[in-house]
């Protein structure tokens, strides 16, 4: 499954569906950080850089930190 290229207000629309919640400490300058507390009790934190679009390779980073499958990504795109 191909991923679209996405701006970081749209990941963060689409993080902000999964739970994440806006980390106003962790973020600083050209990044955002969010985190969200999973089922376990861990808490994972994933930072966005401020860009018009995402590269690819730091986009799937981004959903490895959040936890999120490219299927369950391209859903709360929606």
């Amino acid at each position: 499954m191909k991923l679209p290229s996405v701006s970081y207000s749209d990941v963060i629309k689409a993080l902000s569906r999964a739970g994440f919640t806006y980390a106003p400490k962790r973020g600083k300058g050209s990044h955002i950080a969010m985190y969200k507390i999973d089922e376990n009790g861990k808490r994972r934190l994933v930072i966005i850089p401020r860009k018009k679009n995402i590269p690819k390779g730091t986009l799937l980073s981004i959903l490895k930190q959040a936890g999120l499958s490219k299927e369950e990504f391209l859903e709360l795109l929606k």
